[in-house]
């Protein structure tokens, strides 16, 4: 399939391709430039809609998280103790990580890790995924912290943004460009994006999966 420019005559084979000319060659969808409503005069920030809706989760999240047992409460235990700081971002990243062992997700196909972003080896295969960059304090064995120093977004198997300051950052700019380009979300994490769309953000009324509902019920939200 074709992709055309709205704005000139360039022709691209694959969508990310497109998001990578538009953000080059007319300024569009930079990490400083968030993601607003698309409808025509809508004022509505998602930057600001999402951090604040997931700052309001936090506490009760974290609740959540101490009930957990078994392998799940295992896997969360294990972010908490990898959580460094109780700092705004740190406490971000932490739910979002936690988000897809709670839902049943597979994050381990969603994050991808990469102490080279040009390695296109490690992300060939990923549709839709978030890519840290670089190693922990621990050496070049230990993946990155929950908050690792840089971030990418990964379209079609190809690193579309770099140089995003953080996770949470990340996570609303890939969000938006799924919006925005009309992707389906990744399998292994439709619980996750599902929850953010509907729960965090309020967009959309069709039924909750089970999982989802139940952890809306458990933050009572």
């Amino acid at each position: 399939m074709i992709w055309n420019c709205k704005y000139c005559s360039v022709r691209c084979e694959k969508r990310a391709q497109l998001f990578k000319h538009y953000r080059l060659k007319h300024g569009s969808y930079t990490r400083t430039e968030p993601f607003p409503c698309l409808h025509k005069d809508c004022l509505w920030n998602l930057r600001d809609s999402f951090l604040q809706a997931l700052d309001q989760i936090s506490p009760n999240m974290l609740e959540v998280f101490k009930r957990k047992t078994g392998t799940i409460g295992q896997k969360l235990n294990q972010l908490v103790q990898e959580t460094k700081t109780t700092a705004p971002t740190d406490i971000r990243c932490l739910v979002l990580h936690g988000l897809p062992v709670i839902l049943g997700d597979d994050p381990g196909a969603f994050f991808r890790t990469s102490s080279d972003a040009t390695n296109e080896e490690v992300y060939a295969e990923t549709s839709v995924g978030i890519l840290s960059m670089g190693y922990s304090d621990e050496g070049p064995h230990h993946p990155p912290s929950l908050n690792p120093s840089a971030v990418g977004i990964i379209l079609e198997g190809t690193v579309v943004m770099t140089d995003i300051d953080n996770l949470p950052q990340a996570f609303y700019l890939l969000f938006g460009l799924i919006y925005a380009l009309h992707l389906d979300y990744p399998r292994c994490m439709k619980n996750t994006f599902t929850f953010i769309q509907q729960v965090l953000l309020n967009i959309g009324k069709e039924k909750l999966g089970a999982k989802v509902q139940t952890l809306k019920n458990q933050l009572m939200m």
